[in-house]
C-alpha cells in the first residue's frame, strides 16, 4: 500500500480536495483506496457525504483503541473502490488521550498497516497545524503531496512544510519522501498566478507537479453535495485535473525529490 499524506500547515490551499478528489481519481482508475480523514473538523468526512455526529466510531476510536482495527471503521462511498476512515470533534481529544501511549507517534503507522493488504494507495488527509495527529501522518506516509496555492505566502508555507518533513525524516520515518507540491487554487487570467508559477518551476523545476488545479466553482460546490468532484460533475475541468493528477501520480520517479533541495529555501 502506497501511503501519502496531503498536508501543509498554511490554510485555505486545499488539502482537503485535494485528498478527496486525487483519492476518487486513483479509484476510477481500478485502484482500491483507502482515504483516512485525520482532521478534527471532519472535511473530507462531510465531503464524501457522511455526517460526522452520527457515527458510532471513527479513526479516533481506532488510534485510542488497539482493540478496534481500521477494518472496523469504514465506509464504503460514492465511488466504487474508495473507502474512507471518517473523522468527528472527538478526533481533537486523542492527543490527550494518547499522550502516555508508548511510541505514540507510530501508533497511526501500526494500525494502518494491518489494512495495508486490502488497498493499492492510503491518502491521508492532515489538519492546518502542527500537531500529533499531522505528526503520525508524516510517519505513517511513505510520500507527501504539498498544496501550494498560486500566492506569494504561500512560500514561507511551504518553507516551514519541508522544515518539518525534513525533522521527521532525521528522528521518525528516514524514508519519508517529497512526491511533489501541487499548485492550487489558481488563476490563468491573473499575472500573480503565473508569476509564482514561474517561480516555482524556475526554482524547483520537475518536483513541481505538471498538473495545476485551477479555481473552479464545481470543486466549491461538490463538498456541498457529498460527493468527490468526479461524481458530481465528471465533465468538469476540476475533476479532468484530478485526473490528471492520478495519473502523473501513478507513473512518477519515486525518487524525483529530495528534500536537501528545499532546506535553503
Amino acid at each position: 500500500m502506497r501511503t501519502i499524506a496531503i498536508t501543509n500547515q498554511k490554510g485555505g490551499c486545499g488539502k482537503t480536495t485535494t485528498a478527496v478528489n486525487l483519492a476518487a481519481a486513483l479509484a476510477g482508475k481500478a485502484k482500491r483506496v483507502l482515504l483516512v480523514d485525520l482532521d478534527p473538523q471532519a472535511h473530507a468526512t462531510l465531503g464524501l457525504g457522511a455526517n460526522p455526529e452520527a457515527l458510532e466510531r471513527t479513526i479516533h476510536d481506532v488510534l485510542v483503541n488497539p482493540q478496534i482495527p481500521v477494518s472496523q471503521i469504514l465506509l464504503p462511498t460514492q465511488v466504487e473502490g474508495l473507502y474512507l476512515a471518517p473523522s468527528n470533534v472527538l478526533l481533537s481529544g486523542a492527543e490527550s488521550q494518547m499522550i502516555h501511549m508508548y511510541s505514540r507517534e507510530y501508533v497511526l503507522r501500526d494500525r494502518l498497516s494491518a489494512a495495508a493488504g486490502d488497498f493499492d494507495f492510503c491518502i491521508i488527509d492532515c489538519s492546518p497545524s502542527l500537531s500529533i495527529m499531522n505528526l503520525s501522518a508524516l510517519v505513517a506516509a511513505d510520500e507527501v503531496i504539498v498544496p501550494v496555492q498560486a500566492h506569494y505566502y504561500a512560500i514561507e508555507g511551504l518553507r516551514q512544510m519541508l522544515e518539518t518533513i525534513q525533522i521527521v525524516r532525521e528522528r521518525f520515518n528516514p524514508n519519508l519522501k517529497v512526491c511533489g507540491i501541487l499548485l492550487t487554487l489558481y488563476e490563468s487570467r491573473t499575472s500573480l498566478s503565473r508569476d509564482v508559477e514561474q517561480q516555482m518551476r524556475e526554482y524547483f523545476r520537475e518536483k513541481v507537479f505538471a498538473t495545476v488545479i485551477h479555481r473552479n466553482i464545481r470543486l466549491a460546490e461538490a463538498p456541498s453535495a457529498g460527493q468527490s468532484v468526479l461524481t458530481y460533475d465528471r465533465s468538469c475541468r476540476g475533476a479532468k485535473e484530478y485526473m490528471a493528477l492520478a495519473e502523473e501520480l501513478s507513473y512518477e520517479n519515486q525518487t524525483r525529490i529530495t528534500e536537501e533541495n528545499f532546506v535553503h529555501i
